[in-house]
C-alpha cells in the first residue's frame, strides 16, 4: 500500500504538471492567434474574453456530472477520458479557421475537461489518511509548475513554430497525460455495480453537508481573488514604472513569482497542516493572503511588487492544499469524485467571472484599491473559517 500511494502520487504529478503545461502553453496567446490566424480586427478583446470564459462556463456547468460517474466507474477511466479528448481538441484546433468554430471547441474543452480534480480526488482517496494533507500540497505544487513553464514553453513555440502549431503541441503533451494515466496509474479496486446518482441529488447532498458547502463557498472566492487581478498585472506593473517594451517579460517574471512560491510552500503547509489542524493552515493562509494584498498598495516600483507577491504567494499557498484536504475530511470516500467535482465547478465559475469582474473595477478605481478591495475579501474569508460552521472541521483537525 505505502509504495503504490507514492507512486501513484509521483505519476499523478507528472500528469497534472503534462496537463496544467499544455493548457498554458496555447491558451495565454488565443488573443494573438485570433487576430493573426481566424482574421478578427474589430472586437477583439469580446472574442478573446468569449472563449476564455466560455469554457470555464461549460466545464463548470458538466464537472458535477463527470464526478458522478467517477464515483461510480473511478476515477482513472476520468483521467484516461479526459487527457485524450484534449489531446483530439488541442489539435483540431490546430486545423481551424472560422472563429465560430474555434468558440465550439473552447465549449467541448470545458465538456470534456476534468483531469486535474480526477487526479486529486484519486489521490485523496488512494491515500493514508495521515499522509493526505502532505500528497495534496505536493499535487498543488504540479499545476503551479505546469502554469510557470508552459507560458515560456509556448513562447518558444509560438515564435519559433507559430501560434497555430502551438495547439499541436499542447496536444501532443496532454496525450502525454493520457498515456500516463493509462498504463501507470493505479486505483484501489472499485465496486462499480452501485447505481449511479444522479446530479441534482448529489446537489441536494451536498448542500446538506454545511461543511462541504462552506469549503465550496471558500474554494470560490479564493479562486475568485486570484483571477480578479489577472486582466490588472500587466497594467499596474506599468503603472508602477515598468518598461513599455518589457512589459510582457516583467509582468511574467511576477506572475511567476507566486508559481515559484507555491512550489516551495505547499507541501510544507500539508505537512503543517497534518499536525495543527487544515483549519487552522486555512486560517493562517487566507489571513496572509489578505495582508499581502493589502500590502501590494503600497508598492513604489515593480521589483517591491515581485517581491511582496513571492511574500504573499509563501502564505496563500496554504489555502488550496487545506481546503482539498478538509474536502477529504468532512466526505465519504464514496462521493469524493463527486465533491471535487462540485469543487471544480466552484473555481471555474470564478475563473470565468473573476477576470470579467476585475476588469470593470479596473475601469471604475484605481487598480492599488483593487489590492484593497481583494485583501478585505480575503481577511473576510479567513474570519469565516472561525465561525460555528467551521466547529466540525476544528474537531476533526
Amino acid at each position: 500500500m505505502e509504495y503504490s500511494w507514492k507512486r501513484n502520487l509521483i505519476v499523478l504529478w507528472i500528469g497534472v504538471f503534462f496537463c496544467s503545461s499544455a493548457y498554458s502553453i496555447s491558451i495565454p496567446f488565443i488573443p494573438i492567434f485570433m487576430r493573426t490566424e481566424l482574421g478578427i480586427h474589430s472586437h477583439l478583446e469580446l472574442w478573446a474574453g468569449i472563449a476564455f470564459g466560455i469554457t470555464f462556463l461549460a466545464s463548470a456547468l458538466i464537472a458535477p456530472y463527470w464526478g458522478s460517474l467517477s464515483d461510480k466507474y473511478g476515477r482513472k477511466p476520468m483521467l484516461i477520458r479526459s487527457g485524450f479528448s484534449l489531446a483530439v481538441l488541442y489539435v483540431l484546433t490546430y486545423f481551424v479557421h472560422d472563429p465560430y468554430w474555434f468558440l465550439v471547441l473552447r465549449v467541448f474543452q470545458g465538456l470534456l475537461a476534468g483531469y486535474v480534480p480526477a487526479s486529486i480526488a484519486l489521490v485523496a482517496t488512494n491515500t493514508p489518511e495521515d499522509k493526505t494533507g502532505y500528497a495534496l500540497g505536493i499535487m498543488a505544487t504540479s499545476g503551479a509548475t505546469g502554469g510557470i513553464m508552459g507560458p515560456v514553453i509556448g513562447g518558444v513555440v509560438s515564435t519559433y513554430m507559430g501560434n497555430r502549431e502551438a495547439f499541436i503541441f499542447s496536444g501532443g503533451i496532454v496525450l502525454v497525460s493520457a498515456l500516463i494515466a493509462v498504463f501507470f496509474v493505479k486505483e484501489q479496486p472499485f465496486n462499480r455495480s452501485a447505481v449511479r446518482s444522479h446530479v441534482f441529488d448529489d446537489l441536494k447532498l451536498a448542500l446538506a453537508n454545511r461543511s462541504f458547502t462552506l469549503l465550496l463557498v471558500m474554494a470560490g472566492i479564493t479562486q475568485f481573488s486570484v483571477m480578479i487581478l489577472e486582466p490588472l498585472i500587466t497594467v499596474y506593473v506599468l503603472h508602477l514604472g515598468g518598461d513599455t517594451s518589457a512589459a510582457s517579460l516583467q509582468s511574467g517574471i511576477v506572475f511567476s513569482a507566486v508559481g515559484i512560491a507555491t512550489l516551495l510552500a505547499a507541501p510544507q503547509w500539508g505537512k503543517l497542516g497534518a499536525r495543527i489542524g487544515y483549519t487552522k493552515v486555512l486560517f493562517i493562509g487566507l489571513l496572509g493572503g489578505g495582508i499581502g494584498n493589502i500590502l501590494q498598495f503600497f508598492v513604489s516600483d515593480y521589483v517591491e511588487f515581485g517581491v511582496l507577491r513571492f511574500i504573499y504567494g509563501l502564505a496563500f499557498a496554504a489555502v488550496f492544499p487545506a481546503i482539498n484536504a478538509m474536502i477529504v475530511r468532512v466526505t465519504d470516500s464514496s462521493f469524493r469524485g463527486r465533491a471535487f467535482s462540485l469543487n471544480q465547478s466552484s473555481t471555474q465559475l470564478a475563473t470565468m467571472f473573476g477576470p470579467i469582474i476585475g476588469g470593470v473595477m479596473g475601469g471604475l478605481i484605481p487598480i492599488r484599491w483593487i489590492f484593497v478591495v481583494n485583501g478585505v475579501l480575503l481577511v473576510s474569508a479567513a474570519m469565516l473559517t472561525q465561525g460555528r460552521r467551521m466547529e466540525q472541521l476544528r474537531e476533526e483537525g
